[in-house]
Parts: structure tokens; sequence; C-alpha cells
């Protein structure tokens, strides 16, 4: 029979996370242990989903805070159940639609005007005139998903 906790070199093992990450993981409270009469810390097998859902969410370019808060909807005294996932999913659900939807445009529209203020492409002309897309807010405005037409002339 499997033992019910893990030593942190078998959870770096099962999970491709280094031992240092998965300190760094735990000082964060995106993972917990308990600790061995020794001291040696030692996790409970739940834990390598949630490490799972840290790396995969870090690689979709999730902050640590929105990890840490979507964790915070799993019981504390209890192993997560398929409900508590799924729960955690769909509170998720529109966030990572857009976050899709921001990947596929970067795809779509790097070799063309992304709204950025740059003026640097041909393009940018058309699109941006006078960075048009400035008057829509900060950064890459018609990648974050806002539309050419809708930038305002900027004021003089």
């Amino acid at each position: 029979m499997a033992s019910t906790t893990l030593s942190i070199g078998e959870v770096a093992e099962r999970t491709g996370v280094a031992p240092s990450a998965l300190r760094f993981y735990e000082a964060e409270g995106l993972i917990r242990s308990d600790r061995s009469e020794g001291g040696q810390r030692r996790f409970h097998r739940e834990m390598l989903r949630r490490v799972a859902f840290v790396r995969v969410a870090q690689r979709v370019g999730l902050s640590l805070q929105d990890i840490r808060a979507a964790l915070s909807l799993l019981p504390e005294g209890r192993t997560p159940t398929k409900q508590d996932w799924a729960r955690l999913s769909r509170a998720w659900r529109s966030r990572l639609d857009e976050q899709i939807a921001v990947l596929e445009r970067l795809r779509d529209q790097l070799d063309s005007c992304i709204g950025c203020g740059c003026l640097s492409l041909k393009r940018c002309s058309l699109y941006n005139p006078d960075d048009r897309a400035a008057t829509l807010g900060s950064g890459p405005r018609f990648l974050l998903g806002d539309e050419p037409g809708k930038a305002a002339a900027p004021r003089r």
C-alpha cells in the first residue's frame, strides 16, 4: 500500500518541480506540508494535484495571487473532491476563456498593429494613427481586445 505522505524529494520527482520551488509554493500558501518527528516536510498526496494546478496556471500566465485565490476555494480540512475541483474550474472558466482569446489574438496579430503606440509598422498609420489607441488605456489595446475603430482622435 502506498504511503499517504510523500517527502519533498518524492513530490519533486513526481511533479517535475524543484524542491526549492515546492518550498516557495509552501511559503506562499499554495501548498501545505506536515513535519515528521525529525522536522522533514511530509506532503499529503492531494498536494500533487495542487502542484500540477499551480504549474499549469503559471504556464498560462496567471499570477500567484490569482492562483492563491483560486486554491482558497478548496476545503482546508479534507481532500478536495471532484465537485470541489469542478467548482474551482467553473469559477475560472471566464478568466481562462479571456486568456485563450488574448493568446489567439497574439498569435494572429503579432505581425500587424497591436495597438501599442509604437507607430513603427506601416500599418500602424492605418490602424493607430497618431497613437489613437492611447485613448483606450495603456498597453497593447488591440491585442487586449479593443477595436481600432473605437479609438478616439488624440487631444492636441
